[in-house]
């Protein structure tokens, strides 16, 4: 009998006695018995002994039911809810894109003929390059936060007298690249004006439409039709007037005849070239200047 501890328990192994006229190879045989029995016990009773405590190891790795803590997910959707809430009760900006007080218009397809809709805190606008033929009165009405328009690149030709002077914070002003011919009113605050390219005409633009204008500095009416310098305010310094029809100045268009000691301290930039006009003819015309007009002369 041959006892065996494994683990705490004690397993008998038995035998049976060889016959002395056998003992030899009875002997030898059952040695072998018992290497293997013992063999068979080392090995595979602490794997028996083991599997109950292996199967606890996999059930303990088995997926939980337990609830997920809640770090802030559900109050981050609350808040995009509201984002997109607040988003829908903007204005609509009809084929436009609206950001940030700003309206982007510019080459709207299908075509955009007239000023669209705005919302009410717009403070810029650009309508570039689109197919704009008027300007009435109440394309721009109850916009008092508007601060820059940008008609450039239009069909406009036609801009009724109030569309513009019921802006109080204005500053500037594009209706480059037009049709027009004559000029509306313009607000008291204005700071830069173009009217580059269009049709003007001396008839349609007041000798005082810029005079009263004590806060522009900058002035653009190149390429167009203009046979007269309009009345230039104190504040100016730039003017452009180049390529248009201007055949004669006097001292009075920038100086002040009678006074030789006058002197215009902010205007510095003048263009007069492209006009049927020779300077060398009015030498004191340019006397109150800190420099002669830029440009190309006969």
């Amino acid at each position: 009998m041959l006892a065996v501890e494994l683990d705490g328990k004690i397993f008998l192994l038995t035998s049976t006695q060889p016959s002395r006229q056998h003992s030899s190879l009875t002997s030898s045989r059952n040695t072998m018995m018992q290497m293997r029995i013992l063999i068979f016990v080392s090995i595979m009773l602490p794997w028996i002994l083991v599997s109950p405590a292996k199967d606890e190891y996999v059930k303990g790795r088995e997926p939980t039911t337990e609830n997920i803590p809640d770090y802030g997910f559900q109050q981050d959707s609350e808040a995009d809810l509201a984002v997109a809430q607040k988003a829908s009760e903007l204005p609509t900006c009809l084929m436009c894109v609206c950001l940030s007080g700003s309206v982007y218009c510019e080459e709207v397809s299908p075509d955009m003929t007239t000023v669209p809709s705005l919302p009410k805190e717009t403070a810029y606008l650009y309508a570039r390059f689109n197919k704009i033929t008027k300007i009435s009165n109440k394309d721009f009405a109850d916009m008092a936060t508007l601060k820059r328009i940008d008609l450039t690149g239009n069909l406009i030709a036609e801009i009724e007298d109030g569309a513009f002077s019921k802006l109080p914070h204005l500053e500037e002003l594009s209706l480059a690249e037009n049709r027009l011919t004559r000029l509306p009113m313009l607000p008291a605050k204005l700071a830069s004006f173009n009217a580059n390219s269009n049709r003007l005409k001396t008839q349609g633009v007041k000798a005082t439409a810029f005079k009263k204008l004590n806060s522009l500095a900058y002035l653009y009416l190149g390429n167009n039709e203009l046979t007269a310098v309009p009345q230039l305010p104190e504040s100016l310094h730039v003017v452009h007037l180049h390529n248009n029809k201007i055949s004669t100045i006097t001292d009075e268009t920038f100086c002040k005849g009678n006074n030789s000691h006058y002197i215009r301290p902010n205007l510095d930039q003048v263009r007069l070239d492209g006009n049927p006009l020779k300077l060398s003819q009015h030498p004191d015309s340019f006397i109150c200047l800190q420099s002669l007009p830029i440009g190309w002369y006969n």
